[in-house]
């Protein structure tokens, strides 16, 4: 098929509850020349701000059009000629910065992407895995550069467990007495790890066993047991783009450690599928948890005592996770209001749980 075998679509592309399957088709058909495109989402996607990834593109040329100036879904994409740039983004986003990547793949010459901050690389470890002519610069590879015009070829690849939806495990394995918990083929990128970083800092009880190389990505096991005494910690800076899904879990954590806890510079999840640090805030405080919301994180005291409640996941997944493994803590009989929204990341999440609380 190569760059330029993608087809006009005859239907409307549906990216349902997705903001990276929404970003990254941005990036990859704003350069397929003469043929149009329409993403949309569900309702939560299409309140999520697009315009990150549709200015940068525009600057290359691109033709990108949406709700409230191009900020909202549905999207409309005007395949165009695009031309290579230097970009800086405003924010380190790995969404942002992979859309960039991949419309620097049908750009004429060089683009080059420059992050405030060092975000995830998957997007560079698969490219250049398939042969594509990437190079990382600059301070802590902070700068992305792509050529155009290279052949990439097809390769054979074992995608990695994601250790954003094993961070659920890993953080119950850490709090709730008597566990231990074994998780296998976890994917150990460098840029995704800040939650062995936290958990350092909290003291858990974790070793990461049979580790290997599959193209160009880290993995192995990791195993967890009970840790006692934990201690908390703080997050902010740099560490954010690391574990930015995981803050939601870490918030769980954070009502079991050992003095306050603090989260910062979190701005960024106040844009997610909901008010990530509004609804873990409110719906925490149901089950006795003392938080604090601030403009750019919350401030946590630990060592609470849990009871029973009803809480809600307000349609987000890792809210919906979150508040599972919070209830294993609470004394009594909890009930989560719309748990279904964990399908859209982990469709197997309830069942995973069963097995290991049975």
């Amino acid at each position: 098929m190569g760059l330029d075998g993608l087809k006009e679509p005859k239907e409307i592309l549906n990216c349902g509850n997705s903001g990276t399957t929404m970003r990254l088709l941005m990036g990859l058909l704003a350069g397929q020349e003469g043929k149009n495109f329409i993403l949309t989402g569900d309702n939560s996607l299409n309140k999520r701000p697009m315009g990150r990834v549709g200015k940068p593109l525009s600057l290359m040329g691109g033709k990108i059009f949406g709700r409230e100036k191009g900020n909202k879904a549905p999207i409309s994409i005007n395949g165009n000629k695009l031309k290579g740039c230097v970009i800086g983004t405003p924010v380190a986003s790995a969404q942002v910065k992979s859309a960039i990547l991949l419309a620097g793949l049908k750009a004429s010459g060089t683009t080059s992407v420059i992050e405030p901050a060092s975000s995830r690389d998957h997007t560079e470890r698969m490219l250049k895995a398939f042969g594509a002519d990437i190079s990382i610069r600059g301070e802590f590879g902070r700068n992305v550069v792509i050529k155009s015009g290279g052949n990439l070829i097809g390769q054979k690849i074992l995608i990695p467990g994601d250790i954003s939806s094993a961070s659920f495990w890993m953080i119950a394995a850490s709090i709730v007495p008597n566990s231990e918990v074994l998780i296998q083929k976890v994917g150990l990128n460098p840029t995704r790890t800040g939650i062995l970083n936290i958990m350092d800092l909290m003291g858990c009880n974790y070793e990461i066993l049979d580790k290997s190389t599959i193209a160009g990505e880290p993995i192995g096991s990791i195993k967890v047991k009970t840790s006692n005494n934990l201690r908390s910690f703080t997050i902010e800076g740099d560490i954010l783009p690391k574990l930015i899904d995981e803050i939601p879990i870490l918030t769980v954590a954070a009502c079991f450690c050992n003095g306050v806890s603090e989260i910062k510079d979190a701005q960024e999840l106040r844009v997610k599928e909901t008010d990530r640090l509004k609804v873990m805030a409110r719906q925490l405080q149901k089950f006795g948890a003392d938080i604090t919301e601030k403009e750019d994180g919350l401030i946590i005291n630990g060592q609470s005592k849990f009871h029973s409640a009803e809480v809600d996941s307000e349609t987000d997944h890792r809210v919906a996770m979150s508040l599972a493994i919070a209830s294993l803590l609470a004394k009594g009989t909890s009930k989560i209001m719309r748990a279904d929204a964990a399908s859209v990341s982990y469709p197997t999440f309830w069942e995973e749980l069963a097995k290991l609380t049975n």
